[in-house]
């Protein structure tokens, strides 16, 4: 069965208390980026059904290595520092179906 989108991507967007042990994605600007990569999706033509869906997210559990993103279906996940990166990320991966090394949190089997 084929995916309703290409690529669905999911932004760890999520918030903790001031004074919780663990980061927090939301520190890092992870809303700018957010919103930075489904800007630039929709001008590249890339967003919607077949295509590019960009997502929010609440936690995704793995704040300590953020900020972080993933990539559907393939679960390929990303850290990330700002948006050159998110374009890296959008111009490498969801145009050219190529994954940015240099970005990734779990390293290829």
């Amino acid at each position: 069965m084929d995916s309703f989108y290409k690529y669905h991507v999911f932004f760890c967007l999520n918030q903790r208390e001031a004074d919780a042990s663990r980061p927090s994605c939301a520190n890092c600007n992870a809303q700018g980026m957010q919103e930075h990569a489904k800007k630039r999706v929709k001008k590249l033509g890339l967003a919607g059904e077949g295509n590019v869906r960009i997502n929010k997210a609440g936690c995704l559990d793995r704040c300590e290595l953020g900020p972080v993103l993933v990539v559907y279906p393939e679960g390929t996940w990303y850290t990330y520092i700002d948006e050159s990166d998110i374009d890296e990320i959008v111009d490498s991966h969801l145009v050219n179906g190529k994954i940015v090394e240099r970005l990734l949190i779990d390293q290829p089997a």
